[in-house]
């Protein structure tokens, strides 16, 4: 699937739904949020998005920060839209997150940058001469996932540096516990 094919969907969803906050827009979209611990250990499955039966399930990682979870939950409901008849069980792990290498989890981060971010809100704070990580900062985001954003601005024909950073896989591995965060959510 294309940038601006995910991009189009976002706007799609928000419009139908008339919806910006996430967690409303799944209860709309009659999918069931259950929360469960599973750990906060390197690996610790951070989330995953369940299709069977008709009934749609996103399961998050009760142990992880809110503002991760609210990460997963978008990313999630990328799966929902993009990749339900695909999907079956995707478990969506520390080490998928931000994850390059697969199609389907590069779609749900573009999904989750064009949920979260307005191309006018960052094209603004680059526009005021804001270095890349004091824009992720003001933005309340990871570099990785302003990085995500860059790459939708660019498809759309808009001209925007290169990022100093390439989303890695493994970004949120020091914030499980929330106490090691390096970047304060907003």
């Amino acid at each position: 699937m294309y940038i601006e094919q995910i991009s189009d969907i976002v706007s799609h969803l928000k419009r139908k739904y008339k919806e910006d906050d996430p967690y409303s827009l799944a209860k709309a979209m009659g999918i069931k949020i259950i929360y469960e611990p599973m750990g906060t250990y390197e690996g610790a499955c951070k989330g995953f998005y369940l299709f069977q039966s008709r009934v749609q399930i996103i399961t998050i990682n009760s142990d992880l920060p809110s503002f991760i979870q609210m990460f997963i939950l978008i990313h999630e409901l990328g799966h929902s839209v993009l990749h339900r008849k695909s999907c079956g069980v995707k478990a969506f792990h520390e080490f998928t997150l931000f994850d390059e290498t697969s199609k389907m989890e590069y779609e749900a981060n573009i999904f989750l940058a064009e949920f979260l971010m307005k191309d006018d809100d960052v094209l603004e704070l680059l526009n005021e001469d804001m270095s890349f990580f004091n824009a992720a900062k003001e933005l309340c985001v990871p570099p990785e996932l302003l990085d995500f954003k860059f790459r939708v601005l660019k498809r759309k024909g808009y001209k925007v540096i290169d990022p100093p950073t390439n989303a890695k896989a493994n970004f949120l591995k020091n914030d499980l516990g929330g106490d090691t965060c390096e970047y304060e959510p907003c």
